[in-house]
């Protein structure tokens, strides 16, 4: 069984940065997906950004838009999300999330494994 365990959320004014980390423990993938998904008050849970074992590939959602960065981290084992010119929309439960295999996708059905779960508040 794989955990994930996120770290870094809390409260930050709108145009500042956050950055957010999440490791894995337990069973682990030689080669697995690790990414974000975020859901806000009353929204729909909304994928956020996505990087491969190796980081030679990285996908963002549409919302991003160039503003976050995602990185893997510790051997591999650990997922970074550096956040910047956040903005009020961006307040949510930041998830962390893994799979195994190649396959990246921004389908929420598609990860096996999910954190608990971070707060990130942005006020105006």
């Amino acid at each position: 069984q794989v955990q994930l365990v996120e770290s870094g959320g809390g409260l930050v004014q709108a145009g500042g940065s956050l950055s957010l980390s999440c490791v894995s423990s337990g069973r682990t993938f030689t080669r697995d997906v690790m990414g974000w998904f975020r859901q806000g008050p009353g929204k729909e849970r909304e994928f956020v950004a996505a990087t491969r074992w190796n980081s030679d590939f990285n996908y963002y959602g549409e919302s991003m838009n160039g503003r976050f960065t995602v990185s893997r981290a510790n051997a591999g084992n650990a997922i970074n999300l550096e956040m910047k010119s956040l903005k009020p929309e961006d307040t949510a439960v930041y998830f962390c999330v893994s799979k195994a295999g190649f396959g990246i996708t921004r389908e929420a059905g598609d990860y096996d494994y999910w954190g608990q779960g971070t707060q990130v508040t942005v006020s105006s």
